[in-house]
């Protein structure tokens, strides 16, 4: 029996994980602000532990890894899932906007992290799968400061990666695209209030691309856990896993686009280097 620990678990992809998890025998510490929306969302399980846990509060996020390891003796697999959006141009958003984003999608997810680090270390065994997004690796107009967050767990999850793969804990960065979950509603989704007229013909017609392609994403949520679940028990899992016909093309338009400009500058960018070998 493999114990899980997953943040945001009272809805959303947290919760189709968990009652997965629960479902192949597993353990599953699920935690959220208000525990008793964790019961309300999962039922009541033997193998279940509802936990509160406000990822912005780094002495919270230590007890409750304290309190998994006194309930189930270890956590073997993280999945840091607790995040929100933010929708609005660059200038639009404000200073309290993108220091609350950062408090949890970034600071948040570090704070859980280095909580539970030590139980794995102490292991010398884990997983830690980091939901990123689809704009984790590339990034767009109406939505660069939530992207800028998840560019940063990307960041951090390769750094995570290197460092842990001596100690027997492997990472993994999960890239979804559009999927159909509330991730697009007001619950998950911030949007400044603030609106510049200049920026009606990009981030502006992305505010109303989003409005209207909520609950009509092409990703499947139910499929996306399993693959989740799945990805749990790979024995040699990627570093990046991207989910969705959507990101992969996204990708591959990047990494198209990465390679094309590299060419054209490539002279510019090697002429910088010492002349004399040095």
């Amino acid at each position: 029996m493999r114990t899980w620990f997953i943040t945001g678990a009272s809805r959303g992809f947290g919760a189709l994980v968990a009652q997965l998890a629960l479902e192949a025998g597993d353990a599953v510490v699920a935690t959220a602000r208000d525990p008793q929306s964790v019961t309300a969302a999962l039922g009541e399980h033997p193998h279940l532990l509802a936990v509160a846990l406000d990822v912005t509060d780094e002495a919270q996020a230590h007890a409750a890894a304290s309190e998994a390891i006194k309930r189930f003796g270890r956590i073997d697999i993280l999945l840091n899932n607790a995040g929100f959006g933010l929708l609005g141009a660059v200038e639009e958003a404000t200073g309290a906007e993108i220091e609350k984003l950062y408090k949890t999608n970034v600071f948040g997810l570090l704070n859980v992290t280095r909580a539970v680090l030590p139980h794995m270390r102490s292991a010398r065994s884990g997983r830690v799968l980091n939901i990123s997004s689809i704009g984790g690796y590339r990034s767009g107009a109406g939505f660069g400061v939530y992207c800028s967050t998840k560019f940063a767990v990307e960041g951090l999850s390769e750094a995570l990666a290197a460092e842990l793969e001596p100690l027997g804990i492997k990472v993994t960065i999960i890239e979804p695209g559009y999927f159909r979950t509330d991730f697009l509603d007001a619950r998950s989704l911030s949007v400044s209030a603030s609106r510049i007229a200049d920026y009606d013909g990009t981030a502006g017609l992305v505010r109303e691309h989003a409005a209207n392609l909520s609950h009509r994403q092409p990703g499947d949520p139910a499929k996306l856990a399993q693959a989740i679940v799945a990805l749990a028990g790979s024995a040699n899992p990627p570093l990046r896993m991207p989910y969705g016909s959507d990101a992969v093309a996204a990708i591959e338009a990047k990494n198209a686009f990465v390679s094309g400009e590299l060419a054209r500058w490539r002279e510019v960018s090697v002429s910088t280097d010492f002349g004399d070998g040095a």
